[in-house]
């Protein structure tokens, strides 16, 4: 028997050697250079015969005609994550076309959950090669889902033992690899310059360069950005978050992977409050003055530290000080030299010396990759998507990674919560290919982002089996219904929900709109979205036109124009879900119309009342009959299905509310109790108290800034 399976273990090494696809893919999934990840799949695919660019069948087929004992144990962790119910066997989004920008971590995590979906995947990514050293610190969560992605398999040493870090390089051949296996289309060298609006035939494209790429033809209803945290696509916006100065420091050397370099102890994080001691002796000896170090061991030794201000200007590093931040850490005022010794001095002392002969490692340009940046102005989007549409064509777009939240390094949340977003995204995407409305897709999305800032390893779900797209098995506590879809609003909505909101054409197409179903009333005569509106009356015959029950037009009188604004404001809002985006008084002062928030609100007007049957009956000016009851009475009466400022109690109308746990603000009351600093959506903490003992029997302001960004 023994010689039997020796026979049989020859056989299949003499096979596998004269199997020239075989030897391939060991090139493939050993290659440590993008070029070279992406040579050799070209390679397979053409010895294989497979077309790379069929992502429906590729996979299979790959699997199909690659029979190779090397491949099994990667197809059996591939196999197990499509497999998942979430997917519907690759069918929930066999109808869409997605475009993900950037090849970074969190761009490629998000292709590879768009080709199980079932989506056709196009990503671009603006480099040529992937030359980030720094290493990221992986939440347990991550280095599970990773290895489910066969990363063990594409880098050998990935988190062996109790490592719970790898390069940024590495990450990303990792998921470029599994990428390209499960059909994902990747260009790298193509720079995205915006996107292309639909026209004619053609549907949302993205203008590129070179502008002859085969990708700029690329039709797509779907768009991803993970294109870093300075760059965000036309329509999102970014809020900035300020604290006090912090200064941080990474550095790389060589790791030649000796014998020596792999006795010396990683430093995981150590910190000037849990260990004076160590900083206190680094500052009299060296002269540096530091808050923390981390160091850890991948493809280079990684350094990264948080100096103090006054340590660098004495050591040369900062010439000059100046109170702005940009202007004291601008190249011109940084000695590089300086800055190296620096780095290099910091890591030698906490290693001990015990790292032999420290050399730099080189970045991109050929110098030393060390870094000097200010993580005291971190930025994160408002929004995490949005919806477009021109010539009725929908675009679904949004953000992940850096371009979403810049993560706070020293406490190791940017790929975690990086890979939480993606995820959400996916799911997200998930819903639109299946055809869920798009402010319910939209509102769901918002609801889960706002506890993105909060996720930590502690409060997320520790059964990491479970995890999938679906936010309940990663969120503990949550509520996908937090935003509701008639509340998700402002800045979405007056950016581009609307569909004319955002061309000529557009705005020409709804006024014919406003004036085929208005025509033939008297007082209404709709020639603009300004002064045509201003006497209500032009709302309420829309109203009238399609739900004649509910208004009686006989009786408005053209000069009460606060009353007939509010009366066509609480039948839309009662009747179709719709809330007011200005007061009554806004609209009739012709002085304060704002042209394109009322553009927004007819077309969710329009779109609600094409789902609903024409009336009956032509509209006619003629007088109707009133309606089976007397309709409310002007003032409180009105506001009955409005909604109100948790703080101040007063209405709040769209474009100037913010949602957050599932209360409504004005932004000017949405406060710190305690400072007063406004606050921002995911930067808080929520404490629900009784409220005794406060004017009215009102609860305090339970909303309090969170000690993390």
């Amino acid at each position: 028997m023994s010689q039997l399976k020796t026979s049989s273990a020859l056989s299949q090494i003499s096979q596998d050697s004269s199997n020239p696809s075989h030897a391939t893919f060991d090139l493939f999934v050993q290659a440590q250079s993008c070029q070279d990840v992406k040579l050799h799949f070209a390679e397979l695919c053409r010895q294989l015969e497979i077309n790379s660019k069929d992502f429906r069948n590729f996979y299979n087929k790959l699997k199909e005609k690659l029979n190779y004992w090397k491949a099994k144990t990667l197809w059996t962790k591939l196999d197990k994550r499509a497999s998942h119910a979430d997917y519907q066997q690759g069918k929930a989004c066999k109808n869409n076309k997605c475009l993900v920008l950037g090849a970074g971590p969190c761009g490629l995590r998000t292709a590879i959950e768009l080709a199980l979906l079932g989506a056709q995947v196009v990503l671009l990514e603006k480099r040529e090669s992937f030359s980030r050293n720094n290493v990221l610190h992986l939440w347990p969560y991550t280095i599970y889902d990773l290895r489910g992605l066969g990363a063990k398999k594409f880098y050998g040493k990935f988190c062996s033992g109790a490592l719970d870090h790898v390069s940024i390089r590495q990450l990303q051949l990792i998921l470029l690899k599994a990428s390209l296996l499960l059909g994902v289309e990747v260009h790298t060298g193509v720079e995205f310059e915006g996107l292309v609006d639909p026209s004619g035939e053609n549907g949302w494209m993205a203008k590129l360069q070179p502008r002859t790429h085969p990708a700029a033809s690329f039709q797509f209803d779907v768009f991803v950005s993970a294109g870093g945290g300075r760059f965000v696509p036309d329509g999102f916006k970014h809020k900035e978050l300020r604290g006090q100065l912090a200064i941080g420091i990474t550095a790389n050397f060589i790791n030649r992977n000796t014998a020596a370099e792999a006795q010396v102890a990683e430093i995981s994080g150590v910190a000037r409050i849990y260990n004076q001691k160590f900083f206190q002796d680094l500052l009299s000896q060296t002269g540096i003055d530091l808050e923390n170090i981390v160091y850890y061991k991948d493809d280079t030794h990684y350094f990264v530290m948080t100096a103090k201000k006054k340590s660098l200007l004495k050591k040369g590093v900062i010439k000059q000080d100046f109170s702005n931040a940009e202007q004291l850490l601008a190249a011109a005022n940084t000695d590089e030299e300086a800055l190296n010794q620096y780095a290099y001095d910091a890591a030698s002392f906490s290693t001990g010396g015990k790292l032999p002969d420290l050399q730099f490692a080189l970045n991109p340009n050929g110098k030393p990759d060390v870094a000097m940046f200010d993580f005291t102005c971190m930025y994160r989007a408002e929004n995490a998507s949005m919806v477009r549409e021109k010539r009725g064509k929908k675009l679904l777009m949004s953000l992940v990674g850096d371009c979403l939240v810049e993560p706070f390094w020293p406490l190791g949340t940017g790929i975690a919560r990086g890979f939480f977003a993606v995820f959400d995204t996916a799911w997200m995407v998930r819903s639109w290919g299946l055809g869920v409305p798009h402010l319910k897709v939209l509102a769901e999305r918002e609801s889960i982002y706002q506890l993105l800032s909060q996720t930590t390893p502690e409060n997320t779900s520790k059964n990491y089996a479970a995890y999938c797209i679906n936010p309940k098995t990663r969120y503990c506590r949550i509520n996908l219904s937090s935003i509701q879809p008639h509340q998700y609003c402002v800045n979405l909505v007056r950016v581009c929900v609307c569909v004319y909101a955002d061309s000529v054409s557009g705005f020409e197409e709804l006024l014919k709109w406003c004036q085929k179903h208005t025509r033939g009333y008297e007082m209404v005569d709709v020639k603009d979205f300004t002064q045509s509106w201003r006497s209500g009356l032009a709302l309420c015959a829309l109203i009238h036109h399609f739900r004649p029950k509910l208004i009686d037009m006989s009786s408005l009188d053209e000069s009460d124009m606060i009353h007939n604004i509010q009366l066509a404001f609480s039948i839309l809002e009662k009747e179709l879900g719709i809330p007011p985006v200005m007061s009554p008084s806004d609209l009739a002062n012709s002085d304060h119309i704002d042209k394109l928030s009322l553009v927004l609100y007819i077309t969710q007007i329009r779109n609600a009342f094409m789902h609903i049957l024409h009336p009956e009956l032509n509209p006619t000016p003629a007088a109707t009959p009133p309606p089976a009851s007397e309709p409310e009475s002007r003032g409180a009466a009105l506001m009955a299905n409005s909604e109100e400022c948790y703080f101040c109690h007063l209405r709040v109308y769209v474009l100037e509310r913010i949602s957050a746990e599932g209360k409504f603000f004005h932004r000017s009351c949405f406060t710190c109790h305690r400072c007063g600093i406004t606050l921002r959506l995911g930067g808080y903490t929520y404490d629900q108290t009784t409220g005794e003992g406060h004017e009215h029997g009102r609860p305090p302001r339970e909303f309090h800034l969170s000690s993390v960004p």
